[in-house]
């Protein structure tokens, strides 16, 4: 028998400014539990998130938490007044027990030293510093909303890892489909308004969803005809008697409400891309090229080409320099030596991750049409604004709508729309996929992969690499940039490893110093040294052996209660409870014991 959940929501429902957002949404964790939270942009899921967390209170229904339970939010927008540094704000989450160590063990696996001014943290550096605070204090329940939000490739995959590692429960909204695959076990599916939950992980949610859509929309069909033939009846079926049969007539009013009230999916997106002529067989060629910021190499000694048609992807940790290696490639920033050359007809279209060419103050028509009348150009045919808009899933509603109240999501969908309605033979994206949802991408994966242009994409998602881009551009470190036939796993096989994050660097002189002291000590010390166990691992070996005496006092404990031989018929949910408990106990011993012998022979060696 499964452990009673931690956290119940019963009939939940909350309405924003007259239109019901969530209606009839049911969540329920266990301990231990891996369940990922899906739907449209829109429909309610960070709201479904901060009603479990306890942050929004619900216009009806029932939010029930185990006495007990301790339950983190990773915030989207931190609350960093009245803390000195990074280091304090998030051992400020911790609560007594809680291993002091792991605050700054998190923020350094982060890329944080922990003596950063948090009120002077960029956008993706603040996300970082929350996402410590939320994974510190190791709660029976962490919900996280977009954990991979202004996170790299290096980081994304660190976090991946250490989710896998937590005990507690956890709750995940995301649109990496490779973060949620791995991570996983249950998905809850918020489509309008309502939740429907399944017990299997994520990588088989969107072919049980699909199929779902097609049942409903056979259903739909039957109601249409059955309302079709109600009508045909009532019109001819009654002539010689001229009397209504009031209880078949009352049945046509339910079904014709039945078909007003049913809520549809929300409409697919549709994207097309206008095409120039197509450029010269040669797009780009750079010999030798190089571009560094005083001491810093951004690029070095850079040889590549970029024939028509090529999918070029680039990849490397925050920092690294890629915005900078496509304004090198496409001629926007000229190289400290070497050379780069464009090719013929060439008309470039580029997407930029910070949407700087969005005004505030414009609205939506004024994006698209170039703030003269309502049509736009797209392939060659002009069509009507409103008809674009609902391409991108925008509703006719929004054509007067202002830039500056739009979500992340519709900023970026906006952006996509005006970019392919020009014509172009170059596609620079970088970070296209930022706040789409998975319909979204799909349907932007399509159009790319039916484009017959070239694509240069800078992305952090390790699934659409795979699935759109033909090589891969990869940093090494030191402004070497090193090219992979195939996408992101094609590369990583190749290379032997992901990849790899910049190293933490102090600002301070003193900082600076320190690390020269470190590195000389690092090189004078023999290799036998160099294979010391980590700050991370040490900690774990010692605080192992008190956890595997814990599991083993509990584990007599439990096989005590079960010794009862009468326990079963006494009270039957006591004893599966027990023996749940007994089992899991059990596994957690066998593999601290694993744990702990592979590290003292580490220690060892």
């Amino acid at each position: 028998m499964a452990a009673p959940p931690l956290l119940t929501l019963q009939d939940v429902a909350l309405t924003f400014g007259g239109t019901p957002l969530i209606e009839r949404a049911e969540l329920a964790i266990s301990p231990g539990e891996r369940t990922c939270l899906v739907g449209r942009n829109g429909s309610g899921k960070s709201t479904l998130m901060k009603i479990a967390a306890g942050l929004v209170e619900p216009d009806k229904g029932v939010r029930f938490v185990q006495p007990g339970t301790t339950i983190r939010y990773l915030a989207q927008e931190p609350d960093f007044s009245g803390f000195t540094t990074t280091l304090d704000f998030v051992e400020s989450g911790l609560t007594h027990g809680d291993d002091a160590y792991r605050a700054r063990y998190l923020l350094e696996s982060l890329g944080m030293t922990g003596e950063e001014n948090p009120l002077r943290l960029s956008g993706g550096e603040g996300r970082r510093v929350a996402l410590a605070q939320a994974l510190a204090p190791e709660p029976d329940i962490l919900l996280l909303d977009e954990p991979t939000n202004h996170l790299d490739l290096p980081a994304i995959e660190w976090l991946e890892a250490e989710l896998k590692s937590v005990r507690g429960a956890l709750i995940l909204i995301s649109h990496d489909r490779r973060f949620l695959s791995a991570l996983s076990k249950t998905t809850v599916w918020l489509d309008r308004g309502t939740t429907r939950r399944i017990e299997q992980g994520f990588s088989t949610f969107e072919a049980w969803r699909d199929a779902f859509f097609e049942e409903e929309e056979r259903d739909r069909h039957k109601l249409e005809r059955k309302i079709a033939d109600e009508e045909h009846w009532l019109r001819y079926g009654v002539t010689a008697r001229r009397k209504r049969n009031v209880r078949r007539l009352g049945n046509l009013h339910q079904l014709r409400k039945d078909r007003r009230e049913d809520r549809r999916p929300v409409g697919t997106a549709t994207m097309t891309s206008t095409e120039a002529d197509a450029s010269g067989a040669l797009v780009v060629e750079a010999k030798g090229a190089a571009k560094s910021y005083g001491e810093r190499r951004i690029v070095d000694d850079l040889s590549i080409r970029v024939m028509r048609g090529d999918r070029l992807g680039i990849v490397g940790p925050n920092g690294a320099g890629k915005t900078t290696l496509i304004n090198l490639l496409t001629g926007q920033l000229p190289p400290d030596s070497g050379t780069i050359a464009l090719g013929t007809n060439l008309k470039m279209m580029l997407l930029d991750q910070t949407r700087a060419v969005l005004e505030p103050s414009m609205t939506v028509t004024e994006v698209l049409t170039g703030g003269s009348g309502d049509s736009v150009t797209v392939g060659g045919v002009s069509r009507h604004v409103i008809g674009y808009m609902k391409d991108f899933l925008f509703a006719p509603e929004q054509a007067r709508t202002p830039v500056r109240v739009l979500s992340g999501g519709e900023r970026n969908r906006l952006l996509i729309a005006r970019a392919l309605a020009q014509p172009a033979n170059l596609l620079v994206l970088d970070e296209p996929t930022n706040d789409l949802d998975l319909e979204t991408l799909d349907l932007l994966q399509e159009m790319l992969t039916d484009y017959s242009g070239t694509l240069i994409l800078v992305s952090h998602d390790r699934d659409f690499l795979d699935r759109v881009v033909g090589s891969v551009l990869v940093s090494e470190g030191e402004g070497a940039w090193i090219e992979y036939a195939g996408g992101y796993t094609d590369m990583i096989a190749q290379r032997g490893e992901g990849v790899q994050a910049r190293t933490v660097a102090s600002t301070t002189k003193a900082g600076r110093a320190e690390q020269r002291e470190r590195a000389k000590i690092t090189e004078a010390a023999p290799a036998s040294a160099k294979s010391k166990l980590g700050f991370k691992d040490q900690h774990e070996l010692k605080t192992l052996p008190e956890r595997m005496k814990k599991l083993e006092s509990d584990i007599g404990k439990l096989r005590a209660v079960l010794a009862d031989p009468q326990l079963y018929v006494r009270d039957a949910p006591r004893f599966a409870k027990a023996s749940a408990l007994l089992t899991e106990a059990e596994t957690q011993l066998g593999a601290a014991e694993d744990r702990w012998l592979e590290l003292e022979m580490l220690r060892d060696a």
